[in-house]
């Protein structure tokens, strides 16, 4: 699991804007008559035509894309009843996904209000604006109630995400388990351990899915729930079993299904063991499971285990459910939620994992041969096909069960518009940040006397990113860590210049002085050279005392690169290092090259940066659409710096054809694929999205990331050195900490690809 520190977390949600969301417009608004048409007096037309037809309230405003998530605070995560205003940031998250998953758009609104008819009257009266509603951690049994209640009222969607989203999931990954056990669900015996929301939702739901309720059997805190017990609710009591079983451990004997929603730690190994054949244990509290994963599996071979953790095979997330289902009911304009609709997204679920597993998602989690089986029965959460497979399944559900107010008569387009709707969704960093945990490797830091670099070699440290390595005086480095509150005493701090040093800086010594012994470099000058830390930790990558290397912070460009250039050396077949950037967009990730070395690269040149460029970008598992980018359109001029593009585009075209690259063409013609399509219809990009940006000379190339990276608020990662034998890279000087990691994060996924 990710360690999350309290300042960082303070941090994240305070640093810039406060909070994690904001509105922003989706019409032009920059005149007069833009602002005439947005208020008055044009907002009057679409005004008059709802209130004609309240129907056209869908057409007309972002109804039919706008979710409410809605609490009260009263069930918090693992926080408990902790009150609206506290549950905000948990809310304002649960929005984040919504946006980032399935481009649904979220106005969190917390309520201050214990009362089950209160809250429901107050989501009732603002229930017009939105298109569907999310309830979010409220306890139960209210939980069960209020939206009951909200189901029967409103004539939009309404889910507890809690009661359900688990259920789903969790359903999904039960009917794939029993199927590999060789088990039928109407005839297994199952246990559910814990009896709230969640717990008695999954129990309803596994009996939609065809389990007989006399076989679940289940527990509360006071044990076993029976029909002779007095202190039962009316959700519970429809649980209750005559039975003479109370406790835990006589309940899981002879079972078939373990299902935990309780906590941590209660379920022993003997109590695995005692169940029956081919077992299922869903042990999904969080973030402590009732068994840990590895004490479950070593207690029996046959076990299929599945726990909420992302860190264990199996993991039952809701993020795997909610985004698309909301998205299906919305995109049909769904009047609720039903149980066809849930039992779709379940079904939808379970046959997505059978399903070949694309490189992608292998590559995403650094795995090979993902297939369906005991460690894959769901599929994983950066799976790009789930708002394809789900969503529409959801959608048809509800237009068969009549809750839809509108059809789908192409679904093929329909899934194409979801594919589009994920360019919204970068999920390049995160797939790189699963690849680079799945083997850690060591990154050394070269400037690790500065409070940037250790803040984000703690939060490499801690995310399992990477093993950092310090260079630096180990005092200054420890005192300026204890100044800032930075937790680095598991971390190796080296002093190139300490004297328990000396033998291995007379052994880099000796390998640089061959390097450049004929470029006027003398033995002598090759120790000096050891003690500076550019030097040592070029060194230390080049003799596999690390991986990769990470400088620049604070100094110039070309100081930094040089060691690196001198001690490691060009790839094999490489002539030219480069420079690539990465801005990520809501278009999708942007590598812009080269921005940082050549200043005017000959069309040989610019031709050889391509195939680098090219070749990096699909380490990264991104099919790269390459622009050549000039002022001028295919032969529009004949300055030398046009002709010098055209003439690389040729070279590629004849030596390169597998790369998809074409050229001259200018920044707009070149990312606006319908310009491109109408105005060049003979180019190679006119059906493609461009991606890969080259510039003709460094100013140009450097100039335009700068100004999009400022003016479009973008993340980016950069730049990548291209060329060099193994990874080096260069910071910016004054990078942000969270550039810093994202640099460190791709410098040890390319350590990884290069070990392959």
């Amino acid at each position: 699991m990710v360690k999350i520190r309290k300042q960082e977390a303070l941090d994240y949600h305070s640093e810039g804007k406060p909070g994690k969301i904001e509105v922003i417009p989706s019409k032009p608004y920059n005149s007069q008559r833009d602002l005439s048409l947005a208020y008055s007096p044009g907002v009057a037309e679409p005004c008059k035509e709802i209130h004609k037809d309240p129907e056209t309230v869908f057409k007309y405003t972002a109804k039919a894309n706008l979710v409410a998530v809605i609490s009260n605070g009263t069930a918090v995560l693992g926080l408990g009843d902790i009150g609206p205003e506290a549950s905000k940031p948990v809310m304002e998250g649960k929005g984040l996904l919504f946006k980032i998953f399935s481009d649904i758009d979220v106005f969190d609104i917390e309520v201050d209000t214990k009362n089950v008819d209160e809250f429901v009257k107050t989501v009732k009266n603002i229930a017009p604006t939105f298109g569907g509603i999310n309830l979010e951690d409220i306890k139960a049994p209210e939980a069960f109630d209020i939206e009951q209640k909200l189901k029967e009222e409103l004539d939009i969607p309404v889910m507890h995400d809690d009661q359900h989203g688990t259920a789903i999931i969790s359903g999904a990954a039960l009917l794939n388990a029993l199927e590999l056990a060789e088990k039928k669900i109407d005839e297994v015996k199952i246990v559910v351990n814990g009896a709230g929301a969640s717990a008695i939702s999954c129990a309803k739901l596994y009996q939609s899915m065809g389990a007989k309720p006399e076989n679940i059997l289940m527990l509360d805190s006071k044990g076993v729930i029976r029909s002779d017990r007095d202190d039962l609710s009316s959700h519970k009591r429809q649980f209750a079993r005559d039975t003479k079983l109370e406790t835990l451990e006589d309940a899981m004997k002879g079972a078939d299904v373990f299902l935990g929603l309780s906590t941590g730690n209660i379920v022993s190994q003997a109590m695995v063991k005692s169940m029956a054949d081919n077992p299922v244990v869903f042990a999904l509290a969080n973030p402590e499971p009732e068994i840990p994963y590895n004490k479950a599996m070593a207690a029996r071979k046959d076990i299929i285990m599945a726990t909420g953790r992302s860190d264990n095979p199996n993991q039952v997330n809701n993020v795997l459910g909610f985004p698309f289902i909301f998205r299906g009911a919305l995109d049909v304009r769904a009047k609720a939620i039903n149980e066809e609709m849930k039992l779709a997204a379940v079904h939808a679920l379970a046959e997505l994992a059978k399903e070949t597993v694309p490189d992608e998602v292998n590559e995403a989690y650094n795995m090979r041969g993902l297939s369906f089986g005991r460690d894959y029965i769901i599929p994983k959460p950066l799976d790009f096909r789930l708002i394809t497979s789900v969503a529409p399944a959801v959608a048809e559900a509800a237009i068969k069960s009549g809750v839809a107010r509108t059809k789908i008569k192409d679904w093929e387009k329909y899934r194409e518009d979801l594919r589009r709707r994920l360019g919204l969704d970068n999920k390049l960093v995160s797939s790189i940040v699963q690849r680079a945990k799945s083997d850690p490797q060591r990154v050394v830091f070269a400037e690790a006397d500065h409070y940037k670099i250790l803040k984000a070699a703690q939060i490499i440290s801690d995310e399992g990113i990477a093993e950092p390595i310090l260079l630096g005086k180990k005092e200054k480095i420890e005192s300026m860590a204890e100044e800032f509150a930075i937790e680095i005493s598991d971390l190796e701090i080296i002093d190139p210049r300490e004297n328990d040093m000396q033998e291995k800086r007379e052994e880099f010594a000796d390998i640089y002085y061959e390097k450049r012994k004929r470029k006027g470099v003398t033995l002598y000058e090759s120790q000096k050279l050891m003690r500076e830390r550019n030097y040592f930790a070029a060194a230390m990558v080049e003799t596999g005392n690390a991986d990769a290397a990470i400088s620049g912070l604070t100094r110039n460009y070309p100081q930094t690169i040089r060691p690196a250039l001198q001690m490691l050396g060009r790839a094999p077949g490489v002539s030219k290092i480069a420079g690539m950037f990465i801005l990520i967009t809501k278009r999708g990730p942007l590598f812009l090259a080269d921005t940082t070395v050549n200043y005017n690269p000959t069309a040989r040149e610019l031709a050889d940066i391509v195939v680098m460029v090219h070749h990096a970008v699909k380490r990264l598992r991104v099919q790269p659409n390459i622009a050549m980018l000039s002022y001028s359109n295919f032969g529009s001029s004949k300055s030398p710096e046009a002709v010098k593009v055209a003439e690389a585009v040729e070279i590629l075209h004849d030596e390169h054809p597998e790369i998809l690259v074409d050229g001259e063409i200018q920044a707009n013609f070149a990312l606006d694929n319908e310009l491109s399509k109408e105005i060049f219809p003979f180019s190679q990009l006119k059906d493609k999205k461009v991606n890969t940006l080259i510039f003709p000379t460094l100013s140009a190339g450097n100039i335009a990331y700068k100004l999009i990276q400022d003016m479009a608020a973008s993340d980016s990662i950069g730049p990548i050195l291209l060329g060099l034998k193994k990874p080096f890279h260069v910071l910016q000087m004054g990078s942000s900490v969270r550039e810093i990691v994202n640099m460190v994060t791709i410098a040890a996924a390319e350590a990884q690809t290069r070990k392959m």
